[in-house]
């Protein structure tokens, strides 16, 4: 089954069946970054995939990018769709999204996975953070994209798979060079609210990253993984930042199951 639409200025798609999942992706990306990992959790899960409110195609206002109102998009598209209870997945300021609309509807969330995602950033790393955000409203996008492939894919994919650099460039220049910075300035300090607040957290959490993930590194999601109670950290070797688009079975691999187990009762009861 799939279908999609726009709510309240929200563009989404719905794929699949069984226990709702919905899936919030990055900064400068789109729901398209979920591609590479749709099939495997699609023939699971109904996944909701959609543009975070500054990307692709959902509405662009010039301000207002707080961490409040991504939340309010999370839940409002969840009543539309009909999700009572659902499982989460966020990919770095995402990742970061659905920490805090788990704080905020903790008895909605089923299962929680953190993809790639900082916590507790030092002042240096919040500081070279910030220096790109200060690049980005300077030059726009395209002054911090040839870097940011560099963090996000190893050299060796680099060379072996220009299309998919192609299609994550492509959606990184899109952006809206006003909107841009504004939301980056979100990621770079979203964290800090979060980094002790994520102790609440009760629901079945899986915590993952790339090894080799410079600015959402292990000892990030290490941390993570001793404050939220029973929650699994799985660590992928040799992977940076977008490794689930590098090696995506790698990453499906860890959260088809763990979803499986962690939203069981939902698909029993629908």
């Amino acid at each position: 089954m799939t279908q999609g639409g726009t709510w309240n200025g929200t563009r989404y798609e719905v794929v699949g069946a069984g226990a709702p999942v919905i899936l919030v992706h990055g900064l400068g990306a789109n729901r398209g970054m979920w591609q590479w990992m749709m099939p495997a959790l699609a023939a699971r899960f109904r996944v909701a995939i959609y543009d975070l409110f500054g990307h692709g195609d959902s509405d662009k206002p010039r301000d207002g990018y707080t961490m409040e109102r991504f939340v309010g998009q999370v839940a409002g598209l969840a009543d539309h769709l009909g999700f009572a209870h659902f499982g989460l997945i966020g990919f770095s300021l995402g990742g970061l999204i659905v920490q805090a609309t788990t704080l905020a509807h903790p008895d909605r969330v089923a299962g929680l996975v953190i993809l790639n995602a900082a916590h507790g950033r030092t002042e240096a790393e919040r500081a070279a953070v910030l220096k790109r955000v200060e690049q980005a409203a300077k030059d726009g996008p395209a002054a911090t994209v040839n870097a940011a492939i560099e963090r996000w894919f190893t050299p060796e994919f680099v060379g072996r798979r220009p299309d998919v650099i192609a299609v994550v460039r492509a959606s990184v220049l899109a952006n809206d060079r006003a909107v841009y910075p504004l939301i980056y300035r979100l990621l770079a300090l979203g964290d800090a609210p979060l980094a002790e607040a994520i102790r609440a957290i009760r629901c079945p959490t899986l915590v993952m990253t790339g090894s080799d993930d410079p600015g959402n590194n292990p000892a990030m999601a290490e941390r993570m993984g001793r404050l939220i109670p029973g929650a699994r950290v799985v660590i992928v070797p040799g992977l940076r930042h977008m490794g689930l688009a590098e090696d995506p079975d790698a990453f499906t691999g860890a959260i088809v199951p763990f979803l499986d187990q962690a939203l069981g009762a939902l698909s029993r009861h629908r």
